[in-house]
């Protein structure tokens, strides 16, 4: 665990300097049982032992999650405006940034640069498309006959 000191405007206004503790995920997998059950979502470590008793989904839900990144399940689920809000009480410090993830960006397909191919998945079947049109023509249209 470390401790550093880091400028923040909170929102607020005021430039105060707000401490932030950082856990390694080594330290966060630790804290995984009924007595003493920490979450990382979206990089940020939550004490959410006292909350165990209160989730709507279960202890057990939580407990699954304990001591681990909790992001994509908590996101899953759908959790309402409220929830996000009750998270903050929770709040005990960062993911040390050593141990933070890259980014791999939104679910968003559109906004995903790995899709080199795209043009594939609608130029196939355009061409596809066309090649039968042509092809029933040839074969099926009566040809005119002089007699």
């Amino acid at each position: 665990m470390a401790t550093v000191g880091a400028s923040g405007n909170d929102g607020k206004g005021q430039g105060v300097e707000t401490p932030v503790t950082y856990f390694r995920l080594e330290e966060v997998a630790q804290r995984n049982t009924s007595k003493e059950t920490w979450l990382v979502i979206h990089g940020r470590v939550y004490d959410v032992t006292q909350f165990l008793n209160e989730h709507p989904g279960g202890e057990e839900v939580l407990l699954e999650q304990a001591g681990a990144d909790a992001s994509e399940s908590f996101e899953d689920v759908g959790h309402s405006s409220d929830a996000r809000e009750m998270l903050k009480q929770y709040y005990i410090g960062d993911v040390h940034p050593n141990d933070l993830k890259p980014e791999s960006g939104s679910k968003d397909p559109s906004k995903n640069s790995t899709c080199k191919s795209c043009w594939t998945y609608w130029i196939f079947p355009l061409v596809g498309a066309i090649l039968l049109g042509f092809l029933y023509r040839y074969y099926y249209t009566p040809e005119s006959k002089s007699s």
